[in-house]
């Protein structure tokens, strides 16, 4: 009876130690920087969809499978608006102008990898906080509005290791985010995003 139970408890360490073992074969933490593409959806301020973007990552798995981390991107979605006159308090205004939505998210990240080896295909959940700035650019002046809010991103995306020996990659990413930002001067009342990363990772 006594061999018995230290049969069960040695293969019970066993049955432990695989993953942890096996984890070895991919890095324990990852790092993941690059250019980001972001459109605004539903944005009555601002709708549009361009390339004026960056993001930084990183974390660390702290399960084989499961990671926590840091994340920060930066985006800037412009929007032309024709000629047209603005009637107010004292005269009006006949002009063309630009609408620029600047942010900045930033927060913790928890992250789901399928596998570790050289192809990770992974789902992530961001939550954190977003900064914005609402611009809007006429020929001689502009207006503008400042504003936070809560910030949350589910992600799905993979990242390649192709050489041996190295924790060099390549990353690819589809996200979409919701900001709980708000704006009465310029209409806003929440901002949709949705895009996708390339990048490298290290």
């Amino acid at each position: 009876m006594k061999k018995l139970s230290i049969m069960i408890l040695l293969a019970t360490v066993c049955a432990l130690v695989a993953p942890s073992a096996g984890a070895q074969v991919g890095k324990r933490w990852y790092i993941n920087a690059g250019w980001q593409f972001n459109a605004t959806p539903g944005n009555p301020y601002s709708e549009s969809a361009q390339g004026w973007g960056a993001y930084a990552e990183g974390g660390y798995y702290f399960l084989p499978r499961i990671a926590v981390g840091l994340f920060a991107s930066y985006n800037t979605n412009n929007e032309y608006v024709p000629r047209q006159t603005y009637v107010f308090d004292g005269g009006a205004l006949n002009t063309d102008m630009y609408h620029s939505l600047y942010q900045i998210p930033f927060g913790a990240a928890l992250r789901y990898r399928f596998t570790w080896t050289k192809f990770e295909p992974y789902v992530e959940a961001k939550l954190g906080a977003n900064y914005a700035d609402q611009y809007s650019w006429f020929a001689s002046a502009a207006v503008y509005d400042k504003n936070w809010g809560f910030y949350a991103s589910p992600e799905v995306g993979f990242t390649w290791h192709p050489f041996n020996r190295s924790n060099f990659g390549f990353q690819f990413a589809l996200y979409y985010s919701y900001a709980t930002n708000r704006s009465a001067a310029f209409g806003v009342d929440g901002i949709n995003n949705c895009g996708f990363k390339l990048g490298l990772s290290f």
